[in-house]
């Protein structure tokens, strides 16, 4: 595991590495492990703009932050509710600017525009309830037939 420590912005070699607080930051394996998400799926997500463009050591590495890993499990968590990409973008924007210092009207829009929402992932999250239930009926099925 890498560790980091930035203040304001540092230029390290030719790569440029964003403030950041002081962390523990990890390379795109460990990443991989901790989100329980591929690689590949990690490498796709910043190519999508769902993760931001990662830093990147002087050998090329990516390195994620704990920021980095709290933004890709809420992205799991939309992907869960058959979000699309472009969904999933805009409600990203959405929470980043309900927790910036962007303007209070901002802020006010976004709370609005995200409160709306939940009523979206509501029946998004009873429909997949649904499913559950009629999955489980049918194991119960094979089971008893089977035994």
């Amino acid at each position: 595991m890498a560790k980091y420590t930035t203040n304001n912005d540092v230029t390290v070699g030719l790569m440029q590495i964003a403030s950041t607080e002081t962390g523990t930051n990890v390379h795109i394996g460990e990443m991989a492990e901790k989100s329980g998400l591929s690689s590949q799926t990690l490498r796709r997500y910043e190519d999508m703009g769902l993760l931001p463009p990662t830093v990147r050591t002087e050998g090329g590495f990516r390195v994620y932050t704990d920021d980095d890993l709290q933004r890709l499990m809420t992205v799991r968590q939309m992907k869960a509710l058959n979000y699309s990409t472009t969904e999933m973008g805009e409600m990203l924007t959405l929470l980043e600017t309900v927790d910036s210092d962007a303007a209070e009207d901002q802020r006010s829009q976004a709370r609005l525009q995200l409160l709306a929402l939940i009523d979206d992932a509501t029946t998004k999250r009873n429909k997949l309830a649904r499913q559950i239930e009629r999955a489980d009926e049918f194991l119960s099925i094979l089971r008893t037939r089977l035994t």
